[in-house]
């Protein structure tokens, strides 16, 4: 039994800062006070045998003043009382005094009030003495016909453990509560008595139960609850039961009950695989999702329905549901949409996907005036993400998709906006056909773009597949159209000039002229800085992106009409039309590089667009084939090129999924046969009940099991010296939040050591749950102390402390052996994670802590090392294995992981290899690490820190 399995009735709350009280004052007001007092000085009395004080003399105490009166507060705590009292003297034989106790607790069992008697049995079920226990029996079993329903359920509690624990006291149990729960009216105890059945005398269970099957939707959830349990048990116990039962099943999936719904539609999934069984199940789940309105069973029930997908032969039902799962889109939570659109996304076939993009073609309308939401423009995201990879797996949907998409470009969200482009780019690549569409719908919306980024790309997309003299000419209208009057610097000086008016001059007082640097005069006024929101209104956007000194736009134009121009003098044979159309790109690249180079932007141009620009002008002045060559296939191949590998990578990654799931029963396998499987190796026949409750409970029995490397041993922390009169080790299981440590502790001398306490403290975000119970360890014994640790956040935490013992029959002080520190691993909280590179440079830019950590290790491959710190981090490479291929002395990459507290931790390692110090150098360089706490940026440091150096075997 691990601490996680021991069972805890009772939370005490105790103040921390109040003094202990002596047993002369205690004894003092158990005998003489008031209720009032009697009731505090049993609170101090309970806390102080808690923390390891055995207060013998005041056991009398107690019997004699405090168990005669009848106060409800003080009989509750007097329950609490004889539960952690001491009841056996140090030989094991029980105490005379608990003969009165036990003659209190027959008294309380036939009190005329119902809440002392429930009280009283549910008290009876934490004991463990069967001495006090036989006198009670005849009493207890009265109370299984008493009138209130609260007494009852809890006799059939008590009888049950008892019957568990001493099957000697009462060997008639089960029949006698089958006979109760033939008779019950209530639900409650009828719950308590068939439970019971199901573990103590599952036929008798089974008779019951055939009885009244039919009836089985008519019970309350409670007890439906356990009948799914028994169905389950019996089923995969005895596979021949299940037709039997699975009609009972089916009807359970109609309960009013959610709870009852969710087991019932789990248990039919384990029991049967017809088609028909796993449809019915999934309906329910989906059903499930859409009634209920806390995310959180959400996201749970829909992580059963991507179970059931995982299986090869469910997924062609699930297929068939996927506009019924679509409906879950409603709900307005983003990460229970995000799971929703990643599970239709996966079951979309060539049947079904004409459906699903008119479905989320609705979604992207209705989020287009929709903005009241926060996550709106994230989930515009998705669902263009989601077309997206549909229009690339089905091309014949792509057509019906685009148009809406690319209104899209206009949109004040960047981010969508963004997704849009990748899309239409990938798109007019892949798709010829689709080419004339999709220009022709970038025309209409170019002018309406706002973003600079957005701008860039449709520009690209213009420039690359214009392909005919009316599209070439079109898009040189729109960008005259968005560049407005040109020469710019003389059209800007002119309406500022033409702003002022002749009143306005007058009251203002002489304008100043200035001269700009291209020679021309500038008149500027007071008021010309006065009225800036009109003049921006009316600006044509690619003119106000230049003003602003964003040249980078410009260098992105020039290409662009670099592109169109070659194109246009291969496609029109007239020598002054070539020259017409050439001259007019030449002219715009000018105005641009005049424009830069005025005081008019609020940047100047950088030296890098104009090198830019005046190649562009260079390249069209003299029209040669290799440069058309270079511009009009070149870019083309590029984008191809990485189109291709990302698919290839799309592909690979399908690849291992399938292979994952397939699994491929090879001929030399070994046949298991079920009477001669080990209950650890019984995969498939798992008790998911059990499960499911050992893994609330924090047993990870089963998962140890799974990986036969995973031995305790390789987890054992040795916490005092091997010639220490006390030796200590601990086993340190982490289960997500909690730390539960298994310390062994060993008395290594020739003396009985009494009051052996394990005291402990922590250092970081930990907390320590309970204070441990002392121990009376004989000579050379040894036992297992359990101590529970809480975890808030993700960061290094280290526990100390010592023990503390008194040695029988010496007259010293307490001795005291200092513990070794425990230190605890943030690994354990670390799970490799994937973002996208958006979302990475978004967290980048976000994230306030940045630990630089300096390279310092003895591999000297930049490969090994980066695969190094992949595996003592936890974390996962997003730099793509392409873009890490090759060698050429240097190595950049993106890190990220989530902890399970939901923290994003990323990482950017710059490396380089040294090549002037010889092949055997070492690798240099930094790690960058960034979260958003401060903790988690340093334990992460700190752990790089410690597992740079490769340890040599």
């Amino acid at each position: 039994m691990t601490a996680a399995e021991n069972v805890c009735y009772t939370l005490i709350n105790v103040p921390m800062d109040s003094e202990p009280p002596s047993e002369i004052s205690l004894k003092n007001d158990l005998e003489k006070g008031d209720v009032k007092l009697k009731t505090e000085a049993l609170k101090k009395v309970i806390i102080m045998i808690l923390n390891g004080e055995k207060l013998p003399g005041l056991l009398m105490t107690i019997i004699r003043f405090v168990l005669p009166l009848q106060d409800h507060t003080i009989k509750k705590l007097l329950l609490v009382f004889w539960e952690i009292v001491p009841k056996t003297t140090p030989d094991g034989r029980l105490l005379q005094e608990m003969i009165l106790v036990c003659d209190a607790y027959r008294k309380d069992l036939q009190h005329p009030n119902e809440f002392i008697r429930g009280s009283t049995l549910r008290f009876l079920c934490k004991l463990k003495e069967a001495e006090l226990l036989e006198p009670l029996m005849p009493a207890i079993r009265a109370c299984l016909e008493h009138r209130h329903s609260y007494v009852r359920r809890n006799a059939v509690l008590a009888i049950y453990t008892i019957y568990r624990n001493f099957e000697h006291l009462i060997p008639d149990a089960p029949e006698l509560i089958h006979d109760f729960l033939v008779n019950e009216k209530d639900a409650s105890c009828k719950r308590n008595a068939f439970m019971m059945l199901i573990h103590a005398d599952q036929d008798r269970a089974l008779d019951y139960l055939s009885t009244c099957i039919d009836q089985v939707q008519t019970f309350g959830d409670i007890l439906q609850l356990v009948i799914v349990e028994l169905i389950y048990k019996v089923c995969h116990a005895n596979p021949s039961e299940r037709a039997r039962f699975i009609r009972c099943i089916y009807n359970l999936l109609q309960s009013s009950s959610p709870a009852v719904k969710y087991e019932a539609a789990g248990t039919l999934v384990t029991l049967s695989s017809a088609p028909t069984a796993i449809k019915a199940a999934a309906q329910c789940y989906i059903d499930l999702i859409i009634k209920e309105s806390d995310n959180n069973v959400k996201l749970i029930v829909l992580d059963r329905l991507i179970e059931l997908k995982e299986h090869p032969s469910h997924e062609r039902v699930l297929q068939d549901l996927v506009m019924d799962i679509l409906r879950v889109l409603s709900t307005p939570d983003l990460e229970v949409r995000k799971k929703t659109l990643q599970l239709a996304l996966d079951l979309v076939s060539s049947r079904n996907v004409e459906e699903l993009v008119i479905v989320l073609k609705k979604e992207v309308i209705k989020t287009n005036n929709v903005t009241e939401h926060e996550d709106t423009d994230k989930y515009r995201q998705l669902l263009v993400r989601t077309l997206h990879s549909c229009s690339v797996r089905f091309p014949d949907m792509a057509a019906n998709v685009i148009p809406v998409l690319m209104e899209f470009l206009s949109d004040n969200n960047e981010a969508a906006a963004a997704d849009v482009l990748e899309f239409v780019r990938e798109a007019i690549q892949r798709f010829d056909n689709l080419r004339p569409l999709i220009v022709e719908k970038m025309l209409e919306v170019f002018h309406a773009i706002k973003s600079v980024k957005i701008y860039r790309g449709a520009l690209w997309i213009l420039g690359e597949y214009c392909s005919t003299k009316e599209d070439i000419q079109s898009v040189m209208t729109e960008v005259r159209r968005s560049l407005g009057e040109i020469p710019i610097v003389e059209s800007e000086i002119k309406k500022e000039a033409g702003e002022l008016k002749p009143e306005e001059e007058v009251s203002v007082g002489p304008a100043q002229k200035l001269v700009t640097e291209m020679g021309t005069y500038a008149t500027q006024s007071a008021l010309s800085s006065s009225r800036p929101a009109k003049k921006e209104e009316e600006r044509p956007p690619l003119r106000g992106f230049l003003l602003d000194g964003d040249f980078f736009v410009a260098a992105s134009l020039a290409t662009t009409l670099t592109k169109i121009a070659l194109r246009y003098v291969s496609l029109v044979q007239e020598k002054k039309k070539q020259n017409s159309f050439i001259a007019e790109a030449m002219l715009l690249m000018a105005t641009i590089l005049h424009l830069g180079k005025s005081s008019l932007p609020k940047k100047p141009i950088t030296d890098d667009d104009v090198d830019r620009i005046s190649l562009c002008l260079k390249v069209l002045s003299e029209c040669s084939p290799l440069m058309n060559d270079i511009f009009n296939k070149e870019c083309r191949q590029s984008l191809s090129h990485m189109l291709s590998a990302k698919l290839e990578e799309e592909k690979l990654s399908q690849k291992k999924e399938s292979e994952k799931r397939n699994v491929t029963v090879q001929p030399d396998d070994p046949i298991s046969f079920m009477q001669l499987t080990a209950k650890n190796e019984m995969s498939s026949k798992e008790d998911q009940f059990q499960l499911s409750l050992l893994a609330a409970m924090g047993n990870t029995q089963r998962k140890e099991a799974a990986d036969p490397l995973a031995s305790k041993l390789n987890k054992v922390t040795q916490l005092t010296g091997f010639s220490d009169p006390v030796y200590a080790e601990a086993y340190v299981h982490v289960n997500q939040y909690d730390i539960v440590l298994d310390v062994l502790v060993v008395n290594q001398t020739s003396d009985t050591l009494q009051n052996c306490t394990l005291e402990l403290a922590t250092l970081g975000d930990l907390k320590l749950v309970e204070k441990p119970s002392p121990l009376t360890l004989a000579p050379h014994d040894f036992a297992n102390i359990k101590a529970n640790v809480k975890v808030a956040s993700t960061e290094n935490g280290i526990i100390f402390g010592n023990i503390v013992y008194d040695v029988s029959g010496a007259a010293s002080d307490r001795n005291c052996v200092v513990l070794s520190d425990i230190h605890i691993d943030i690994m354990d909280y670390i799970q490799p994670a994937s973002c996208t590179d958006a979302e990475f440079r978004q967290m980048w830019a976000e994230f306030e802590w940045e630990n630089k950590v300096t390279v310092n290790t003895n591999i000297v491959d930049l490969n090994e090392y980066l695969q190094h710190i992949l595996k003592s981090t936890n974390m996962k490479c997003l730099t793509p294995e392409k873009a890490l291929s090759g060698y050429c002395g240097f190595m950049a990459a993106n890190l990220y992981a989530r902890s399970i507290f939901g923290e994003d931790a990323l990482a950017n390692v710059s490396i380089e290899k040294p090549i002037h110090l010889g092949p055997e150098a070492p690798v240099t360089g930094h790690i960058r690490i960034r979260a958003k706490s401060q903790g988690m940026a340093l334990s992460l440091g700190d752990k790089i820190n410690l597992s740079q150096k490769k340890t040599s075997l």
